[in-house]
């Protein structure tokens, strides 16, 4: 089953953001781009997203993300949505680098950041069916949102880099 919007959105509750960005290279939810937040935590992995089968590419892994707010900073959209649909707390992670897929007349921001202040993930809207910690070396060999999976290689080389490094004072 499939729809055009989420069922939560279709009963009133729709932001302008909210809908689908058409152009020559596809088919692209949110009207003023999207953005997702890859938690990482170098002792139990990364943050995924079983996605609702109503979902866009539904039924396949990703990170929690979502379409932008009128005005809204990418990197405030991953945080909001991140919170949303898995009770990512706020404080519990510290931006690491983002990574931007671009088309022209959309994009997507991935935020990379690194738990400081580690949680349970916790289902708390329709959008997931599972919220799992998985190690790095797992992520691919799930069936990964065709936008993450694409994506992934090089996510996977920033962490890579980023667990040689020493956190800094301030993330200890």
């Amino acid at each position: 089953m499939s729809f055009d919007v989420p069922p939560a959105r279709a009963l009133g509750r729709q932001d302008p953001g909210d809908g689908w960005a058409d152009g020559p290279r596809g088919r692209f939810w949110g009207r003023f781009g999207a953005a997702g937040l890859l938690a990482w935590d170098p002792d139990a992995g990364v943050l995924l997203q079983h996605r609702a089968r109503w979902s866009h590419h539904g039924g396949t892994w990703g990170i929690p993300g979502g379409a932008l707010h009128s005005g809204e900073a990418p990197g405030e959209a991953a945080l909001r949505e991140a919170n949303e649909e898995a009770g990512v707390p706020a404080g519990a992670v510290r931006t690491l680098t983002t990574h931007v897929f671009d088309v022209g007349y959309w994009r997507y921001t991935t935020v990379v950041a690194r738990v400081v202040e580690p949680f349970s993930p916790q289902i708390t809207d329709p959008e997931s069916l599972e919220l799992l910690w998985v190690p790095v070396p797992e992520v691919a060999s799930r069936v990964l949102h065709p936008g993450f999976a694409r994506a992934w290689p090089e996510l996977r080389d920033v962490l890579s880099n980023a667990s040689t490094k020493r956190p800094r004072a301030e993330e200890q």
